[in-house]
């Protein structure tokens, strides 16, 4: 944080050559963020106090000559805010609910005339992520491929959309907790020839096994499964999805599978396996 404050300072007194303002964005400083280990909180709070008296000293000189923005992904009550939602101007731009989203998403769609209903519509966003220039993109593809008066259905998506990984490793697990290895294996491998790195479909296979183990922890407490997962409000339309594929293991085959794929990376690391061959070896022996 120190090293940001230096930064801050130095660019705020860095001169915008041949231009009236210059444009300093500021991202994830963590200088809005609250901190409960005492000595970094002490250290923190003393780096915050001199950039707000900074920037009250310098107040008049910055907004003549630079506009200054803040982009944090989490920023609390506090003095620096204060000042800057007084002198400035903050926006909270909160994640849109999956209906806000295909609301959205069916707006573009009527525009076009083109039909999808909401199961498809559903499944599309299931497979192309909550990310609305992406899914505009996607979308826009299947409504020139269904035409006006059109209908979007299942297997275009299958057939045009680019899915992300996350939903492709849902794909995975459906197929390894139905025993089908010749389909998961299949999935497997067509992610490596789409050239996803190897070691990004490892992390991405532990990551999903491990919210599935926290899914079953939390089912057994009976605690909030979104608590659980830290799922943002644009993500909740999961919850179903991973109740559903926990349900097809056992607590300790999850666990089994997740000390597995650490075996695993391990042995890749060390040069005893390669991975290809350790994933296809991890999928044949539990299904």
């Amino acid at each position: 944080m120190i090293q940001i404050f230096g930064e801050i300072i130095s660019d705020l007194e860095t001169p915008s050559f041949g231009f009236e303002k210059k444009l300093i964005i500021a991202k994830n400083t963590g200088l809005f963020k609250k901190d409960t280990k005492k000595k970094v909180k002490k250290d923190e709070n003393n780096i915050k106090q001199k950039l707000l008296d900074y920037l009250k000293e310098n107040f008049d000189f910055i907004k003549s000559l630079v506009v200054l923005v803040f982009v944090e992904d989490e920023a609390d009550k506090c003095e620096l805010m204060e000042f800057i939602n007084k002198n400035g101007i903050v926006c909270n731009f909160e994640y849109q609910k999956p209906n806000q989203i295909q609301t959205r998403l069916k707006s573009i769609t009527n525009a076009y005339k083109v039909n999808i209903d909401v199961p498809t519509m559903s499944y599309f966003i299931e497979c192309c992520g909550t990310d609305m220039q992406d899914l505009i993109n996607e979308i826009r593809k299947l409504i020139e491929y269904a035409g006006t008066g059109g209908n979007i259905t299942k297997d275009d998506i299958d057939n045009l959309s680019i899915k992300k990984m996350e939903s492709i490793i849902f794909d995975l697990t459906d197929s390894l907790g139905k025993k089908n290895t010749k389909v998961a294996i299949e999935v497997l491998r067509n992610l490596i020839l789409a050239k996803e790195p190897v070691q990004k479909i490892l992390i991405t296979l532990y990551n999903h096994f491990r919210k599935l183990y926290l899914v079953k922890l939390a089912l057994s407490s009976n605690k909030d499964i979104i608590y659980a997962l830290d799922l943002k409000p644009n993500q909740t339309f999961l919850v179903n999805k991973y109740k559903m594929q926990a349900g097809y293991f056992k607590t300790d085959e999850i666990k089994k599978i997740l000390k597995e794929l650490i075996d695993l990376d391990y042995k890749y690391k060390i040069g005893l396996i390669d991975l290809e061959v350790g994933f296809e070896a991890i999928l044949c022996a539990y299904c």
